[in-house]
Order: C-alpha cells, then sequence, then structure tokens
C-alpha cells in the first residue's frame, strides 16, 4: 500500500534579512537550508533557543513570510503558486496560534466575535448563525457561553489562549502551528491547555506543530522532536530516542539544561 503523501514538504528552505528589512542592521540568515516533512496527524515539535530560526520556519509554513530560496510544497501545492481562492483555502486549512494571545486578540471585540471573525471573513452564515458556532467553539475549549461578551483584557491568560484555540477552530484546519504558544502561562495552565489540544486532536484528527524554547514540556507533548540551532535542523528523532541517545552537541546541551527531567521510554500517547 502506497505511503500517504506528507502534509508540508520542505526542501533547501532559506530566508534572510536584509538590513533594510531589520532598520539598519546587518544581513542575517534566520535560515539556513531547510529539509523538513510534516505527516498528517503527528505532533511534531520544533525545540531551539531564541534566534535558532524556528519561528521564522513557522511563518514561512503558514506563508506569512516568504522565504528567500528553497521550496514548500502543501499536499503537493507550492505555496509561493497560491492566489485568489486557493491562497485562502490553505490559509483555512493551516492555522497559527501565536504566544502572546493578550496583542493577538482584538482588545475592542468581544470573546463570541473574536471567534466568529473568520467566519464573517468567509462570509459564513448570518450573524446569528455566527454567534451560535461562536458559543459552541467557546464552550468546546472550556470558555462557558455566558462569557461571550466578555473581552480579552477581562480573561486570564489561559483563558485568552483557549479562545485563540478557539478562533483558529473556527475554520476547521487541518494544522495548528503553535509558536510559543505555552510561555508565560504557569505550570498547571499548561497542564490544561495540553490536555485540551489532546482532546481536540482526537476530536478533530489535527496534526499539529509545536515551536518552543521548552524542551522538557516539548517531551510530554510531542511525538517527534527537530532540534534547530542557527537556522538549521541539527537533529530529528521520537522523543525517547532524543533523549537517550541524543547524536548532536547542542542536542545535548538542550538535555543538560532539563536533566532533572525522566527521559520518556516511549513517545506519549496522543
Amino acid at each position: 500500500m502506497e505511503a500517504e503523501p506528507p502534509l508540508f514538504r520542505v526542501w533547501g528552505l532559506t530566508k534572510r534579512y536584509s538590513g533594510r528589512e531589520r532598520r539598519g542592521a546587518p544581513t542575517v540568515e534566520a535560515l539556513a537550508g531547510i529539509d523538513l516533512e510534516v505527516t498528517r496527524g503527528s505532533d511534531l515539535a520544533l525545540v531551539g533557543q531564541s534566534g535558532s530560526g524556528k519561528s521564522t520556519l513557522a511563518r514561512c509554513l503558514a506563508r506569512l513570510d516568504e522565504p528567500t530560496s528553497g521550496r514548500v510544497l502543501f499536499e503537493g501545492m507550492d505555496l509561493r503558486e497560491l492566489r485568489g481562492p486557493r491562497l485562502l483555502r490553505f490559509r483555512e486549512r493551516v492555522q497559527l496560534i501565536l504566544q502572546d494571545s493578550a496583542t493577538a486578540l482584538d482588545p475592542r471585540l468581544t470573546a463570541a466575535a473574536i471567534v466568529s471573525e473568520p467566519l464573517e471573513v468567509l462570509g459564513r452564515g448570518d450573524r446569528r448563525e455566527r454567534g451560535r458556532q461562536a458559543r459552541e467553539l467557546m464552550e468546546s475549549v472550556g470558555i462557558p457561553a455566558a462569557w461571550a461578551a466578555r473581552r480579552p483584557f477581562e480573561l486570564s491568560g489561559g483563558q485568552r489562549q483557549r479562545l485563540a484555540i478557539a478562533r483558529a477552530l473556527a475554520v476547521q484546519p487541518e494544522l495548528l502551528i503553535l509558536d510559543e504558544a505555552f510561555a508565560g502561562l504557569d505550570a498547571s495552565i499548561q497542564a490544561q491547555i495540553a490536555t485540551l489540544l489532546q482532546e481536540l486532536q482526537a476530536r478533530h484528527g489535527l496534526t499539529y506543530l509545536y515551536v518552543s524554547h521548552d524542551l522538557s514540556l516539548m517531551a510530554l507533548l510531542a511525538d517527534e522532536v527537530a532540534i534547530m540551532f542557527e537556522g538549521r535542523i541539527v537533529e530529528r528523532g521520537d522523543v525517547g530516542r532524543i533523549f537517550t541517545e541524543p547524536r548532536h552537541p547542542h542536542t545535548r546541551a538542550l538535555i543538560a539544561a532539563v536533566a532533572s527531567l525522566p527521559a520518556p521510554s516511549a513517545p506519549p500517547a496522543s
């Protein structure tokens, strides 16, 4: 039986920021020849320190940044060639959730309006139907429908992140890219969000691409880890192998920084 093609396939991806883009700073090579495949239904984590290129890669995959060279294919479609309705459909299928939900969510809108906004942009349903869907989505991520009129500043950090997830789910995506989505949350809230994501994955068949500096947390969430360093993926493997048989010096350094974490014997169940 022929294997299912990957959801994403990346070849030789580079991204350079010129001094003009960075207000007089020298040219920086954020990505230096990335090859990557993301399979459907997987939990892959891109892990690296600040400046490793992981967020730049995430933005290129979401087509929010244009790479300098290389190719990104989504189900065989070259992202550079997507225009009009095809690009809009891609943006529905791939959603990016950022670290700082406080700035990512429009403070002028109510919780229900934030969740229903993508539906309005796509012209789906009338106002009443969009409101009903928004309340259902809020409840599906653990936010009471009675809070529909609240604004982001009236919610806690964990509640805002749940709201961001509900908004992403409104367009029925296939892939969620979670860029430092757990940063700034305390451990108990991180655990609640992690459990929610696992439940949503089981319910909707989602694929997750985590982006994080926190290897210890990703060891509990992901099936596979790709270690990034200076714009390159220097090592990739399942969680158990990465912890028990790290091959690259940078991987070993990251593990040493979380030496108190017990090495998992196998990838965690989704």
